[in-house]
C-alpha cells in the first residue's frame, strides 16, 4: 500500500469532527424480526478535517499537506484526540494499559492492541500506527527496555522480543497511536473571502486497512 509515515498537522485535527463507523446489514423478516450481520471485524473511522481550520494559514498547510499526498493516492497517520492512547485521554500511558498476549516460550512476535469493553460486550482493535518513543511493554509486570528486551515496528504496530516470553507470561503494553488515513476526495474547493466569512470546506478523511 501506498503510504506516508507523517502525521496530519495536530493542530488542525484537534478541531475536526469524526469517528467509528460500522456495516450492519439487516433483513426484516415477514413476522418483524431481524436477521442482523457485520460483515466488517472492525470499525472504520471517518473524519473531517475542513472542521478544524481556523485561519487562512491553517488552509494553507491542509492544502499543502493534500498536493504532497496527491489528493487519494497515499495514505497518511491521523491524530484522534477522542482516542489516541491505550488508557483513557486524561490518563497516563501505563505498561499494563492493554493485554498483548500470552507468552509460550516460542512466541517472540506480538501485535499492538486495543479492547473496548461495554459489559458482555468486547471488541479488539489492531493498533497499526504507535507514535515512536512512547510505546511501554512489561512482561508478567517486569517492565523491558525498548532496543535491549524489544524492538517496535512503528508502522505496523509489532512487538518483537529478543527472546520469547515465557510459557503462561503475560504480555502487556501501553502507547500513543496515529489512525492510518487518506483523504476520501480529490478535490477541495474554497475561496479566500468565504472562508474568512466562515466558509468551511468539507476535506473527508478515512481510515484504511494496513
Amino acid at each position: 500500500m501506498d503510504f506516508h509515515e507523517v502525521r496530519f498537522p495536530a493542530s488542525v485535527s484537534v478541531g475536526s469532527s469524526g469517528g467509528p463507523e460500522r456495516r450492519t446489514d439487516i433483513v426484516t423478516l415477514s413476522n418483524g424480526y431481524e436477521e442482523r450481520n457485520a460483515p466488517w471485524a472492525q470499525a472504520r473511522r471517518r473524519y473531517d478535517a475542513g472542521v478544524g481550520m481556523r485561519s487562512l494559514d491553517d488552509l494553507a498547510a491542509v492544502i499543502g499537506f493534500f498536493e504532497a499526498r496527491a489528493g487519494q493516492l497515499y495514505g497518511f497517520r491521523w491524530k484522534d484526540w477522542a482516542d489516541f492512547k491505550s488508557c483513557l485521554p486524561s490518563e497516563k500511558v501505563q505498561n499494563s494499559d492493554q493485554v498483548l498476549g500470552v507468552g509460550d516460550d516460542r512466541r517472540q512476535a506480538f501485535q499492538l492492541v486495543k479492547a473496548y469493553r461495554s459489559g458482555v460486550g468486547e471488541q479488539i482493535r489492531d493498533i497499526r500506527k504507535p507514535v515512536a518513543d512512547t510505546v511501554l511493554v512489561a512482561v508478567s509486570g517486569d517492565a523491558q527496555v525498548i532496543g535491549t528486551d524489544f524492538d517496535v515496528d512503528y508502522a505496523t504496530g509489532m512487538v518483537t522480543f529478543a527472546a520469547p516470553p515465557p510459557d503462561g507470561a503475560v504480555v502487556t503494553a501501553g502507547f500513543e497511536f496515529d489512525v492510518p488515513v487518506r483523504f476520501d476526495t480529490d478535490r477541495i474547493s474554497v475561496s479566500a473571502g468565504g472562508f474568512s466569512a466562515g466558509e468551511i470546506p468539507s476535506v473527508p478523511v478515512v481510515e484504511v486497512r494496513v
